[in-house]
């Protein structure tokens, strides 16, 4: 029987992170980096696929859990009959090595608590040979070495394939136990010191969310969406990952499961408009100059997605041995999407480029010629279809918002050479080509009889993707056409409340089968295409209801089910937290403090 989505909680160390469940046990963790090899896969596959369980004696869910306030460091308790005992998780910031830090304390009573690590590398596949060395526990596999320390020192052995520890801690009373992982053919690391550790990171989170500029309602919330952008990227680039997971289901038993691991180059504008805007433009340029790096080279070879570093393969595999989250299989490793083309991306990276050059982050000698690059392909390559934003399997078309994103690509290109009568480029041709995609995306791409845009020319289906059309400038809020799109997406795509992105069941369109659920940040988007037509209550009402959703620590998934109550997809998911912040942003900006 797996948790429910909603039961975990991140830790991470911006260079990775780890899911822990209510009832203390680790689940997943992908050491080094975000998109390595799991030592912790029982999130997709059961005990065998490795976890760390840290509990009283009897296990069960905790009593309480939640993170110190602005910080990533999570307190989990338990009430037992002997008394009451909590946990301490953290992820350090590493100095060379990743770290997990989980520190035990006695609230009060004298609590026995019991751990098992069962370490498998190779998402779950392989079991490592465990030593002794010098009172610590040293298991290495191939590549992979992990060792485990308890301080003050206590009582581990192995049984069954795992090393296990039991302990009694009294009122005051602290154990804190260590994971660090390092190369195998490398020396061990320096130990830290996980008290001091602990400190730090309180310090260290609390210094950083300080600098949060938002004071409207729902902070906690906010800021809380915050770290987990924060978490979710990877310090050494820049770049940030979609989420923490793979291949968590978007229908529970399907076939949606896909790995989020990676970079998206439709998040960046968002991305970058709630850094700037809640006060973190540390953050923001180092995201721009992640993008910068990540696109430069042809035009032609432009993708939706790159890794951590920029890495352009990322070859999508399934992992036969797992079982999936809830039977939901393939699980999946890689993304084949990324061979996708996908023209939306090129608005994209023109307007954070020119979102970036108007916020005033400093500009770099090469960013200008990359952009004319990408507008030169564009003359000629924006009239052919393409997989659309959502990266559907059933073949390409002309996608709307797609045009729509071409538009904002020549629309920022011509806006940044007025401002800038410094720069050289083809500012009438640009200007020509902004005017006709308007043309052609206003003729075939909206039907005039239900008053609303369409999925791609042509059809009758919808696509919440065209919520962002007042948001990116294509149509003024007040346009009757986009009035309508709204209503329609509204009524058409409704799910308990909330949006769904597009009608899975629609003939030829998506290339999978089963369904999803409603798409968190598409909820965001219509909270505030609301606002932006005239109906702030209606928005904030919305707002209200997707906020109610987060989890019990604050975060969210990529999907919520309203017919199961529950969080489905990749979590904790970047793109819902990027929704709820730049919401917030828009429908209390006028309360903020500074």
């Amino acid at each position: 029987m797996h948790a429910r989505i909603e039961d975990y909680a991140l830790i991470g160390d911006e260079q990775t992170a780890g899911l822990v469940g209510r009832d203390g046990s680790i689940d997943w963790l992908c050491l080094p980096r975000f998109d390595s090899g799991a030592c912790f896969a029982r999130l997709l596959g059961d005990e065998g696929n490795g976890h760390w369980t840290i509990a009283p004696e009897g296990g069960g869910t905790c009593t309480r859990r939640g993170y110190r306030p602005d910080t990533l460091v999570l307190d989990t308790e338990w009430e037992t009959a002997e008394g009451t005992v909590r946990v301490t998780d953290l992820m350090p910031q590493r100095e060379r090595a990743p770290d997990v830090v989980r520190i035990v304390e006695g609230v009060s009573g004298r609590v026995t608590v019991r751990g098992t690590l069962r370490l498998r590398f190779d998402y779950g596949s392989v079991v490592p040979w465990v030593r002794r060395s010098d009172g610590h526990r040293v298991a290495v596999a191939g590549p992979d070495s992990v060792w485990l320390r308890a301080e003050p020192r206590v009582r581990l052995w192995g049984e069954d394939f795992a090393t296990h520890a039991e302990f009694t801690v009294a009122e005051g009373e602290r154990v804190a136990l260590v994971l660090t992982w390092h190369p195998a053919h490398e020396r061990r690391p320096p130990l830290i010191d996980p008290y001091e550790a602990l400190s730090n990171s309180v310090r260290d989170w609390r210094r950083w969310t300080g600098h949060c500029r938002y004071a409207g309602p729902h902070r906690d919330t906010v800021v809380r969406s915050l770290i987990t952008l924060k978490a979710l990227t990877y310090a050494p680039t820049g770049g940030i990952v979609a989420a923490a997971t793979t291949s968590l289901p978007e229908e529970p038993g399907g076939v949606r499961n896909w790995d989020y691991r990676y970079c998206w180059l439709r998040d960046s504008t968002l991305t970058l408009g709630a850094l700037l805007s809640a006060g973190y433009h540390k953050e923001a340029e180092a995201w721009r100059d992640w993008l910068l790096r990540a696109v430069a080279g042809d035009p032609a070879d432009l993708q939706i997605m790159y890794g951590l570093a920029g890495e352009r393969r990322l070859p999508e595999w399934e992992l036969d041995w797992l079982a999936g989250y809830a039977g939901s299989r393939p699980v999946r490793v890689g993304n084949g999407a990324v061979d996708q083309l996908q023209l939306d991306v090129y608005g994209e990276v023109m307007d954070s480029l020119a979102v970036a050059r108007d916020a005033g982050l400093p500009t770099r000698p090469h960013m200008w010629a990359i952009q004319c690059s990408l507008m030169n392909f564009l003359v000629s390559a924006w009239r052919q279809p393409d997989e659309g934003l959502w990266e559907v399997r059933g073949g390409r078309r002309h996608f709307v918002h797609s045009k729509v994103m071409v538009w904002v690509a020549a629309d920022r290109a011509v806006r940044t050479m007025e401002q800038h009568p410094e720069l050289t480029g083809d500012l009438e041709g640009w200007r020509s080509l902004r005017d006709e995609v308007h043309r052609e995306v206003c003729e075939k791409g909206y039907d005039s009889g239900r008053n609303t845009f369409t999925q791609y020319y042509g059809s009758r289906e919808l696509d919440a993707a065209l919520l962002l059309i007042p948001r990116v400038g294509f149509l003024p809020a007040d346009d009757p056409r986009v009035v309508g799109t709204v209503d329609a997406i509204r009524d058409d795509l409704g799910h308990g409340g909330l949006v769904r992105r597009y009608d899975t069941d629609a003939v030829g369109v998506d290339g999978m089968p089963g369904g999803e659920g409603a798409f968190l940040a598409c909820s965001f988007w219509l909270a505030d295409a609301l606002h932006l037509t005239g109906r702030t209550a209606q928005a904030r009402e919305l707002f209200e209801r997707l906020v109610t959703l987060t989890n019990d620590v604050g975060l969210l998934a990529e999907e919520y089910d309203p017919v199961s109550g529950g969080l489905v997809g990749n979590f904790p998911q970047a793109f819902s937290h990027i929704g709820l912040v730049n919401t917030a942003l828009a429908l209390f900006g006028s309360e903020q403090a500074g």
